[in-house]
């Protein structure tokens, strides 16, 4: 069952989100369910250690000031689709 809440986010951050959202064929809300999902799916310790760590920070704050491998947007799509089956 989906239930509503109201977030406040900086406007360029909602603008980049929507981008990134309709660049992948998904809504803004699953987009956000997916990564509250993944965050709170695995015991992680910091932003860092999520697998979607580059794309919140790149969004949120900029370039990221690390390096990691990052996760392809097939295989990010691919856990989207099975987390909704």
């Amino acid at each position: 069952m989906d239930s509503k809440i109201t977030l406040s986010f900086d406007g360029a951050v909602i603008d980049d989100a929507k981008k990134f959202a309709d660049k992948h064929h998904i809504s803004l809300s699953r987009l956000t369910e997916f990564i509250y999902k993944k965050m709170t799916s695995t015991n992680y310790y910091s932003l860092e250690d999520l697998p979607i760590s580059d794309w919140i920070n790149i969004v949120s704050e900029g370039e990221t000031e690390y390096q990691r491998t990052p996760v392809s947007r097939k295989a990010m799509k691919k856990d989207y689709l099975d987390s909704t089956k």
